[in-house]
């Protein structure tokens, strides 16, 4: 999964023999999870067919102001899709291009959605060496970087014309990596570590049953993703769950129950930022664990339990530079009871959800919640699905970093 993931990105493609290289870019950009609409420059059809381009990103490629109909012109508003657009990549990026771009020149759809998009702007240019080395390219290149928008910039290679030297764009992976680089550098947790616990645990009774809880970790799977999309590392600590993340900022430690999660989470809480212990671990486990199924032979079975370590408590009693964030799952004297565990604890902020609340706690695909940071500051949100309920933890988190 990409930071890319959920973004709307313009494409857009002048007239250089780098246009055949965005069938490619085009194909990363859709499989890092991104929507793609394509704008072309008259010119740039010479090159690359539109048919290929709306192939690949399953939406018309728009290339002039109107479109003939059977019945009438049909307008493209190059206004709103400029206001679509969350990113807004130009490649290739001709010195004609950039030069109409640097000067604030109008005269295709390509440069009047350039000139209404409020979102970043990545160019990646692409010419012969003598062009790309003329001080007036120098010119539009600088003035275009002064404007805040983004170059990629070109690379060295074989170029049209058979001269080696610089001026080739750079290629469909390195600006799909290029662009994702810099988009984490702007984000708010780029060079943050989040540790992250999530899912239940299994406390092995014999081989093949265990105590457990109704857990499914889509809350720690939720706050999981967002943190990455955030720009964090995030160390990911699952108890068993059929919730599966595929993120590169994203490490999963696979645990089955508290003794393995306490272990696994104090292995790397020195070095985190942020510590989310939003799994369910069990309160108590077996005292002895048969090693052989226990046969069937009675009417009943009893248990001898004892308690399970409490990853939460230790970690309060050694955090340093760390927010430590908890859970609370109460069914009487909610806040009360939050508060208390805040204070003994040690947390920086707890999350409280009640299982007096329809929709909230375990098993669901939603969750209604209260968060209480170490003032007591108590703010309470409506019943939301878990996703939304991920931003509004990391949220209240931003603010604290920021206090």
């Amino acid at each position: 999964m990409s930071i890319l993931r959920g973004k709307h990105i313009l494409l857009g493609i002048t007239a250089g023999i780098a246009a055949y290289k965005t069938a490619s870019l085009v194909r990363l950009l859709i499989k890092a999870g991104a929507e793609v609409k394509v704008i072309m420059t008259p010119a740039a059809k010479d090159f690359i067919t539109p048919l290929t381009l709306s192939t690949l990103s399953k939406n018309p490629v728009i290339s002039s102001f109107t479109e003939e109909t059977d019945d009438n012109a049909v307008w493209n508003n190059h206004v709103d899709l400029g206001l679509w657009a969350d990113l807004f990549v130009i490649a290739p990026a001709t010195a004609n291009t950039l030069s109409k771009m640097a000067a604030g020149n109008s005269d295709n759809f390509l440069l009047a959605t350039y000139l209404s998009a409020k979102c970043p702007v990545y160019f990646a240019p692409a010419m012969d060496l003598d062009m790309y080395k003329h001080p007036s390219t120098k010119a539009s290149l600088d003035t275009l970087q002064s404007f805040g928008n983004t170059m990629i910039p070109a690379t060295s290679g074989e170029l049209a014309s058979g001269l080696v030297g610089e001026g080739r764009m750079a290629e469909p992976e390195a600006i799909v990596n290029h662009i994702e680089a810099h988009m984490l550098q702007s984000m708010p947790l780029y060079g943050k570590t989040v540790l992250i616990t999530a899912g239940p645990t299994y406390e092995a009774i014999d081989p093949v049953r265990f105590i457990g809880n109704h857990s499914s970790g889509l809350m720690g799977f939720e706050i999981a993703n967002h943190a990455a999309q955030l720009g964090a590392e995030v160390l990911y600590i699952t108890g068993p769950t059929h919730y599966k993340i595929d993120h590169s900022r994203i490490k999963t430690i696979p645990v089955v129950s508290a003794d393995e999660m306490y272990s696994q989470v104090h292995t790397y809480f020195k070095s985190v930022d942020i510590a989310i212990l939003s799994a369910a671990v069990a309160d108590y486990k077996p005292k002895n664990t048969a090693t052989s199924k226990i046969k069937k032979d009675s009417q009943t079975l009893s248990l001898e339990l004892e308690k399970t370590k409490d990853i939460l408590a230790s970690l309060g009693t050694i955090k340093d530079h760390q927010l430590l964030v908890g859970f609370a799952l109460e069914t009487n004297d909610e806040v009360d009871n939050a508060i208390k565990k805040l204070k003994s604890k040690n947390l920086d902020l707890i999350v409280l959800n009640s299982l007096n609340d329809q929709g909230a706690g375990f098993g669901g695909t939603t969750n209604k919640i209260t968060l209480i940071d170490k003032k007591f500051v108590q703010t309470e949100f409506p019943l939301k699905p878990k996703a939304d309920v991920a931003i509004d933890i990391m949220n209240e988190l931003l603010k604290q970093f920021d206090a």
